[in-house]
């Protein structure tokens, strides 16, 4: 992976850049908390609005979805009009959003709004990632990313335990009250960092590829909705699969309109090159090997090893934890020379390492029996967060940094949700098929998701080959 880097840009001040990053910090910090936090609250919210299950389910993948589907328009679009003002108009759109579930009449608004929330959070990611790049130069860079990958660690892993004792006190439409009130001193600070920002745009006259946009929003509303659905429809079911065509030959001609548009949604010669590329493959690893059991982990916990909720909320800080502490070692160990493509390559190794490791639980394992695999897993996410977007976008073109921010989230959230959706579609259809021998649930689950470990490992080290022949290939370039 080349280390060669457009020229900076000029930097702001030290102070305004620490405003620039506390402002988006808070911001990224709301967005996975809104994520993981609102699950929290699906069954109140259920016994309030008198919601069913599939409504309810859509509380969440409402937000999902649009985020995956809005995050590449927005980088593009930061490009063309600004960074800050696109900033802002997607946290004034999660602010209004947020408001609307606070005070939503049924769950049929609520789900409307979280979708609204969905696309005001993709900008908040995207342009942030954009702020930061166009803010930052060198070692304060790879600093400023990886507190970006510390506090959107935190957000995904405090959600739960901020929301719950929120929904007890307060009540759930707190929960998106708070969301509002955060936002609104992020809207309040943005005028402050607008003053110093260095806008560097892709032309005088700005202009989305609306069709472009169009065709892309379509493709990712065809995939994610497949990808939803695909466990309840069944992943050979015709709904699914015509999905899943759809999206291909949506795809396909986005590509091409790609190559013939003048000023194109996705430039392509960004996917192009090979560093970039390369880094951008590092999300898609980690969630395979880390959110898949970031997800599924609690529940093997509770159904196999017999740990109380508490007890296993408890056990899967040795899973985050390294996320929370080693985006910050990461990006010092390449500030004192340490070879940012050794340091990813570790966290490949680490993710592998950690999900064959993680063969090791069972029924009787102990928790100190645990604590390797689980912070070795938790290590292979940590290390690379943050780092991994500081280096892909010093490959970048400053006036395309929004447009390759779009497409790198647009990566790591849509792997997301692949994975998350194989991994526990895959799972349901392991244990029910062991548990139709006669195997009993608990043992049945245990080894299906056993099974599903070496999958995951296998997927990690096929990306990490991947990301070696790249960067390899880059270096012969």
């Amino acid at each position: 992976m080349s280390q060669t880097a457009p020229a900076p840009t000029r930097q702001p001040g030290p102070e305004r850049q620490g405003l620039t990053l506390a402002v988006v910090l808070l911001a990224v910090f709301v967005v996975p908390t809104s994520i993981s936090g609102t699950a929290v609250a699906l069954p109140a919210i259920g016994a309030d609005l008198h919601a069913g299950p599939a409504a309810l389910q859509w509380v969440v993948n409402a937000f999902n979805v649009a985020f995956a589907c809005c995050t590449l328009v927005w980088g593009s679009l930061a490009d063309l009009i600004g960074r800050v003002r696109a900033f802002a108009i997607g946290a004034a759109v999660f602010t209004v959003a947020s408001l609307a579930c606070a005070v939503t009449p049924n769950v049929y608004v609520l789900d409307t709004a979280r979708a609204v929330s969905g696309i005001g959070g993709a900008a908040i990611f995207a342009c942030g990632s954009a702020l930061i790049s166009t803010a930052f130069d060198g070692a304060a860079r790879a600093k400023a990313f990886a507190l970006f990958g510390t506090v959107a660690g935190v957000g995904v892993a405090l959600g739960p335990t901020v929301s719950g004792p929120a929904v007890d006190l307060l009540g759930w439409r707190w929960i998106f009250g708070l969301h509002a009130l955060a936002l609104g001193l992020v809207l309040i600070c943005l005028p402050a960092v607008a003053r110093t920002a260095d806008e560097t745009r892709t032309g005088a006259a700005p202009r989305l590829d609306v069709r472009g946009a169009a065709v892309f929003v379509l493709a990712m509303l065809a995939l994610t909705y497949a990808i939803v659905q695909g466990s309840q429809w069944g992943w050979t079911a015709p709904g699914t699969l015509g999905l899943l065509v759809a999206a291909l030959a949506l795809l396909v001609l986005f590509t091409a309109r790609s190559k013939r548009t003048r000023a194109p949604l996705l430039d392509l010669s960004v996917v192009r090159d090979k560093a970039f590329l390369a880094y951008c493959l590092v999300p898609v690893a980690a969630s395979f090997g880390f959110v898949t059991q970031l997800t599924y982990l609690p529940t093997y916990l509770t159904t196999v090893a017999g740990h109380s909720p508490s007890s296993a909320g408890a056990t899967m800080l040795l899973l985050t934890l390294p996320v929370l502490v080693l985006p910050l070692v990461g990006a010092k160990l390449v500030e004192r020379g340490a070879s940012a493509r050794g340091v990813v390559l570790a966290s490949l190794g680490f993710l592998v390492a950690g999900d064959l490791a993680l063969l090791l639980l069972g029924p009787d394992t102990s928790t100190l029996v645990m604590a390797a695999p689980m912070l070795l897993t938790g290590a292979g996410m940590g290390l690379s967060a943050g780092l991994v977007d500081a280096q892909a976008l010093a490959l970048v073109d400053p006036a395309k940094a929004g447009m390759a921010a779009g497409f790198l989230n647009t990566l790591r959230l849509g792997s997301e949700a692949v994975a998350v959706a194989v991994f526990g579609s895959a799972v349901a259809g392991l244990t029910a098929g062991r548990q139709a021998t006669g195997t009993a649930p608990a043992a049945a689950y245990d080894s299906a998701f056993h099974a599903l470990l070496w999958a995951m490992a296998a997927v990690c080290a096929v990306l990490a080959l991947a990301v070696v022949a790249l960067a390899r290939a880059e270096r012969r370039a």
